[in-house]
């Protein structure tokens, strides 16, 4: 399990660092300029293996149940407050990259008092990729609290919704971070790349037919559903910021190629939220494939912080 734990968090923090250099490029600038390693610079002029608001705030949540063996709401929030307004939890000692909606849930928690899983925001326009980008930890720890069938029990699922809620509270946010964590606890039973996705989908429709008040949400998803959904051209996937489009893109290159390396790179390339699609992008494929390069790992910043969260996350729940 250790193995998978690093695999999947190394997974997302070198995509998030691969993905940095080019964030907010188009698909037609790098058609002709494609990302074929580790760079630096470029949009944020910072030094190559430099990682985003992805991997800290994913790292808050690691850290935090680390060293509580729980997931405590309030504690996040603290270290979430702690990366945006201290500089914690970063690659070089600077806070970059932090979205509108996860900064003002976290102000209205640090600045406000408001309670942590009332923060977050709850309108259709709250759906940006932020709760879903730094969720990867989770299934991790929810497999070995609750065992494979975690996704069959109310109480697993609330403790997703309720990391969502942090920052992003809206039905479709929490369902992505649903469809997450049950694609990747089905990786972790072995499930095969071919029934992969509708497993972790057949967990999702069983739920939200016990909470009906979840199924407008779930038509957002629908793509996902189709039995060609692999085969939907390029085109037709988008890369932004938006949290289906992410799911979507993320789960379309993990889909689509056979190792990390050409399943990050394929993310990073589609454009757009570079660094977020390929984070999600690179926690699937590293938990599935465990086989990131080596140059790739050696690259990533401040190796000494990521090492010892991950080793405390690892004691602490296993």
């Amino acid at each position: 399990m250790k193995e998978k734990i690093n695999s999947t968090l190394y997974g997302a923090i070198v995509a998030d660092a691969l993905g940095v250099p080019v964030e907010f490029k188009d698909r037609p600038y790098l058609e002709k300029n494609p990302v074929t390693d580790m760079t630096g610079y470029g949009t944020y002029n910072l030094p190559k293996g430099t990682w985003s608001d992805d991997s800290s705030m994913m790292l808050c949540l690691a850290d935090s149940i680390g060293k509580l063996k729980t997931v405590d709401y309030e504690d996040i929030m603290k270290r979430f407050s702690e990366w945006l307004y201290a500089h914690h939890y970063t690659a070089d000692g600077k806070t970059f990259d932090c979205g509108c909606t996860c900064s003002n849930a976290i102000y209205n928690y640090r600045s406000k008092g408001i309670a942590p899983t009332e923060c977050g925001g709850k309108g259709e326009r709250d759906n940006g990729n932020g709760s879903l980008m730094r969720i990867a930890p989770l299934p991790l720890y929810l497999v070995q609290k609750y065992g494979a069938d975690a996704m069959d029990k109310e109480e697993a699922l609330k403790v997703i919704h309720n990391v969502s809620r942090l920052t992003h509270g809206h039905a479709v946010s929490l369902l992505a971070c649903d469809i997450y964590c049950s694609l990747m606890i089905e990786i972790m039973k072995g499930c095969s790349k071919e029934v992969l996705l509708k497993n972790a989908l057949l967990k999702i429709d069983s739920y939200v037919e016990n909470h009906p008040e979840y199924k407008p949400a779930l038509k957002k998803y629908e793509r996902l559903q189709q039995n060609d959904f692999k085969d939907i051209p390029e085109e037709q996937i988008k890369s932004s910021g938006y949290v289906v489009d992410t799911l979507e893109a993320a789960l379309w290159c993990f889909l689509n190629t056979e190792n990390y390396r050409d399943c990050v790179l394929k993310a990073v390339n589609l454009g757009s939220d570079t660094d977020t699609v390929a984070c999600v992008a690179g926690s699937i494929a590293g938990l599935y494939y465990n086989d990131i390069p080596e140059e790739w790992i050696k690259t990533v910043r401040n190796k000494e912080l990521i090492d010892k969260i991950i080793e405390g996350f690892s004691n602490s729940i296993l």
